[in-house]
């Protein structure tokens, strides 16, 4: 297994000035200042001018932005500007931008957009799913500069959520990998394998059990890879490569509708021909595969 290149959207080179979230005059300050650059989200996608191999974020200058909510996203350090993102509605703007998620050009920005679209799109997707308390019921207001949200009833504050995930590719020490298929998917689709951690559960815990449910076989061993946010609409997931007891495949049929394994030639050849297509590049899931292979591979979904 070769070095794992850092997943596309664990990129970032923006402070995220946490510190400030709660410096009304700074936050004021720094609205007005003209090097502030503002983000517009809607849904999770902003306006993007994307080429064939690189993509770009399109800002806006404060007096631009239209009234939404306001969520800080950080400041460069290198350059002192801050950035910031407003939930609203993209507006339709002259030239070759348009309105774009993560899926589809993730991959395509630099370090330093990739962050600050991750930050954003994870942000305004959970302010629009938890609009109310809780606990009791009553509309609650944004704080911390977008990072809480507080309940003017009974006080409570509300933080960004996150679930963790866990993605392993599991081998059988060398030679193969395991794929597998869901019933959703059209034949020939293929990747790792994955699911949510459950309360009290560890995440080694997890990979073990996720994989004796889904293709019946036991874990003797996990190395952690690395991890990568996927705000679809707030997962963190958690990359292993997991060792296999034995290979005697036994798919639950719910999850799983068709596991393989695969050595490095087969995989390179059903690429190749495009019998079997792999994750895009975005995903965490092509970096596990990759990374057991040593090198880049064709195809994608």
């Amino acid at each position: 297994m070769s070095e794992i290149a850092k997943p596309a959207l664990s990129r970032s080179t923006v402070d995220r000035a946490a510190i400030r979230r709660l410096d009304d005059a700074w936050l004021a300050d720094t609205w007005a200042d003209p090097r502030t650059r503002v983000l517009l989200v809607e849904d999770g996608r902003t306006l993007v001018d994307a080429g064939d191999v690189a993509a770009r974020l399109v800002f806006f200058s404060p007096d631009e932005a239209p009234e939404g909510e306001r969520y800080l996203l950080g400041v460069d350090d290198a350059t002192g500007a801050a950035y910031f993102a407003v939930s609203a509605e993209l507006p339709d703007i002259e030239g070759g931008a348009r309105p774009s998620g993560l899926r589809g050009i993730g991959a395509l920005l630099n370090d330093r957009d990739a962050g600050l679209m991750v930050h954003a799109a994870a942000l305004q997707l959970w302010h629009a799913r938890h609009t109310h308390c809780p606990r009791c019921g009553t509309p609650t207001r944004v704080t911390a500069a977008g990072h809480v949200r507080v309940c003017p009833r009974d006080g409570s504050e509300h933080f960004p959520r996150v679930d963790p995930a866990v993605i392993m590719l599991v081998h059988d020490g060398n030679e193969r990998c395991l794929l597998g298929r869901q019933p959703s998917w059209p034949q020939g689709r293929f990747s790792t394998l994955a699911g949510f951690v459950e309360p009290g559960e560890s995440l080694e815990q997890a990979v073990a059990r996720e994989v004796a449910e889904e293709v019946g076989i036991p874990i003797v061993g996990t190395r952690y890879m690395g991890s990568q946010p996927w705000p679809f609409p707030s997962n963190l997931m958690l990359g292993f490569f997991a060792e296999a007891g034995n290979d005697q495949i036994a798919v639950d049929a719910e999850e799983i509708a068709e596991a393989r394994w695969f050595t490095r030639d087969e995989l390179r050849s059903a690429t190749e021909a495009g019998s079997v297509g792999l994750p895009g590049v975005v995903s965490i899931a092509r970096r596990l595969i990759e990374g057991w292979y040593s090198d880049s591979l064709p195809g994608s979904w």
